[in-house]
């Protein structure tokens, strides 16, 4: 059972970095499932508010305009700021 234990805890040290690495997203173009997934402290019902707020206002012109959103704040743009897009990079000049 110590061993198991023991295992087990260390596979969640391994693995546990991963779920932090995240994104980068375009939160104009992604789905639900994709910003849930890819937006750290984005759970699925926040990231369907953000998909429905997109189109019933438009796209966000910038990170921050996600803070229109209920239950989004400066501190869920703080910790995906390297991962919140707002065009494609293809598009960016």
């Amino acid at each position: 059972m110590k061993k198991t234990l023991s295992a087990a805890l260390g596979s969640m040290l391994l693995l546990g970095p991963l779920t932090l690495l995240a994104g980068p997203v375009n939160v104009n173009t992604a789905d639900a499932a994709t910003l849930a997934a890819e937006l750290n402290g984005v759970g699925p019902a926040l990231a369907e508010a953000i998909v429905r707020d997109r189109e019933a206002n438009g796209k966000f012109e910038t990170p921050e305009a996600l803070m229109r959103v209920k239950g989004v704040g400066q501190h869920i743009l703080d910790i995906n700021k390297d991962n919140i897009l707002v065009a494609d990079p293809a598009t960016k000049h």
